[in-house]
């Protein structure tokens, strides 16, 4: 796995250094660029609305001045309708405006917000089998789910409020300058306050949002750990055991976001401090010139409603900036899963797949997980047409076979061939379209048993998606089944019993009807009578097809035309079931010890 900088696991320190201003803008640039660029014309019509909602504010506080000088101390009766048709008109303009721009902004966040988790989740599903190893189900789910869920939330947030509240401020700061410009200074003589701390408290923010989103993760992914393994956890009592580790993961990420809450409050509440050092400044700089008659009462209204209508639009931008850093923890966060790359990956100049039937062949292959080997130059054919069995002990490498086969991993030496060329060479899409796989687990979605069987296939007739569900003996408990193939199988099959789930399997190997068939123990959770029914549809499906087989049951494998066996990594022994019956080794041991116990 490739990748520009490492993923920080859930139970890193990040500090607030960790990203300089730069780095922050270059995400900024990065999510503006890929995502928000191509609404450019709706971002147009958006602040359009903004600057006339904004205007309003501006547009509010200046008709005070007319409002007391003419009418309540002027007393021109006749004003009173002409300046409550206008303040109506004011606040209908906004509140238009306001509706137009964040219906506007809403639907570019959900597009733009849709575009980056699927983009998100194509490239996820790309990386290799070693970062899944690393990074569980609900690491990833928190980072598909929870980090774009906020960038959601805060995109719509800052471009709504940054853009109104700005062009709000400037009219209102218009309007106070153009009563007195030095009134305004004086009511600002508590900015330099803000400025230190600010700084201060965002830094922090930006630490404690980042650890705050690792935290989540590891949460998920306990969740996900326990509602997985939820049977083993009842048969074991381990209820308070687990609920107790999902408490103490709790209870940290609740101290990380007190502390959180705490500073994002603390902006808002420095701004109210300046504006009460502003408000009494002005009254005792101002108030004497009321009293003097060199200012009206108008004037000072006017000036106050500006000024105390600003501090509001300036306590949501100090807010902002508080939340605008669990966006920018968040986008670090997906950046840095979009800077990976896999290893096992197209080759620039790729070879065709054989078009029919290939010999599968292994040349002193050493391959494994990590530092952990598990193939130590094991080498074997799998001939054309043919069924090749694979037996050996647990750990043996039997599965790790099948993954270089379908390049879910690669061999650190040696070479991996289909009629002579190197899986590395054909492209990853052809390669992996050569094969049928049915597995022990068979993977079910949690939706209706004919999705799961033609896995989003149109180009399958009825009649033969029938002939695969007899050829499966998936027909044999539709009946069983309210809705049929309609019916939903629940999250992970969880409806259907493994044996069911494992012929679903099968349906779907005879439909995908390709050259070459991995089977690992597919019968191994049928009972007696359908495991024989089942074994002759996979005996019959592996005709004229290059077949390879998994076996822990070696009753399974009698008539296979090759057993390889594996130990250690390595080829033990080679041959048919009489021959290395006859041979004796580790293969008639084996057979020895399945015998015995089954008597």
């Amino acid at each position: 796995m490739q990748t520009k900088g490492p993923l920080r696991s859930t139970e890193d320190d990040i500090t607030p250094e960790d990203n300089t201003f730069g780095e922050r803008l270059a995400l900024v640039r990065w999510i503006g660029r890929d995502y928000l660029a191509k609404h450019w014309a709706w971002f147009i019509a958006a602040f359009f609305f903004m600057s006339i909602e904004g205007a309003m504010f501006g547009a509010l506080s200046y008709m005070m001045k007319p409002m007391f000088d003419r009418v309540f101390v002027g007393g021109e009766a006749n004003m009173i309708g002409l300046v409550g048709l206008i303040f109506f008109g004011i606040f209908t303009i906004r509140a238009i405006a306001g509706i137009a721009q964040k219906t506007i902004l809403g639907r570019v966040s959900q597009i733009s917000v849709n575009e980056l988790r699927e983009d998100l989740l194509r490239h996820v599903m790309r990386l290799d089998g070693s970062f899944h190893q690393t990074y569980g189900p609900g690491y990833l789910m928190q980072r598909l789910s929870g980090d774009v869920n906020t960038i959601n939330s805060v995109w719509k947030a800052v471009l709504t409020g940054a853009g109104r509240d700005a062009v709000a401020l400037i009219s209102l700061f218009g309007v106070a300058f153009a009563i007195d410009w030095q009134w305004t200074l004086v009511a600002l003589v508590g900015a330099p306050v803000l400025i230190l701390p600010a700084f201060a408290i965002q830094r922090f923010l930006r630490g404690t949002s980042r650890r705050a989103r690792d935290m989540q993760a590891g949460l998920s992914t306990r969740l996900n750990e326990i509602f997985t393994g939820i049977v083993p956890i009842k048969l074991n009592t381990l209820e308070d055991y687990q609920a107790g580790r999902f408490r103490a993961l709790a209870d940290r990420l609740l101290w990380v976001k007190i502390r959180s809450s705490a500073a994002s409050a603390a902006v808002p509440g420095l701004i109210d401090i300046m504006s009460g050092m502003g408000f009494a400044a002005v009254l005792y700089f101002g108030g004497s010139e009321i009293m003097s008659g060199d200012k009206t009462v108008g004037d000072f209204v006017a000036f106050f409603t500006a000024i105390g209508l600003a501090f509001e639009p300036l306590r949501r931008l100090g807010a902002l900036s508080g939340t605008l850093q669990p966006a920018l923890a968040g986008l670090e966060r997906l950046r840095e899963l979009f800077d990976l790359e896999p290893e096992v990956r197209d080759p620039a100049r790729p070879k065709p797949a054989p078009a029919s039937m290939p010999e599968v062949r292994l040349e002193a292959v050493t391959a494994g997980y990590g530092d952990t080997a598990v193939l130590r130059g094991a080498s074997f054919t799998a001939e054309a047409g043919k069924v090749t069995a694979l037996v050996g002990p647990s750990g043996a490498g039997k599965s790790t076979v099948f993954n270089l086969l379908t390049r879910l991993i690669d061999p650190k030496n040696g070479a991996v061939t289909l009629d002579g060329v190197p899986t590395h060479e054909m492209k990853l899409g052809d390669l992996r379209a050569l094969y049928s796989v049915v597995s022990q687990d068979a993977l079910l979605f949690d939706e209706s048993l004919r999705d799961n069987i033609l896995l989003g296939r149109e180009d399958i007739s009825e009649e033969r998606l029938q002939a695969a569900l007899d050829a499966a003996h998936v027909t044999s408990f539709l009946p069983d089944i309210e809705g049929g193939l309609d019916a939903p199988v629940g999250p992970r099959g969880s409806k259907l019993s493994g044996g069911q789930r494992q012929r679903v399997a099968i349906a779907r190997a005879i439909l995908r009807d390709t050259p070459v068939l991995l089977l690992d123990e597919a019968t191994s959770a049928l009972d007696a009578r359908v495991e024989a029914e089942v074994q002759e549809a996979l005996d019959r499906l592996a005709r004229g097809r290059t077949s390879l087989v998994i076996a822990h049951r070696l009753s399974t494998i009698r008539d296979a035309d090759r057993i390889v066996v594996l130990q250690e990594g390595r080829v033990a022994q080679e041959g048919t079931h009489e021959s290395l019956l006859a041979e004796g080794g580790l293969y008639a041991d084996l057979h020895r010890l399945q015998v015995d116990s089954s008597r």
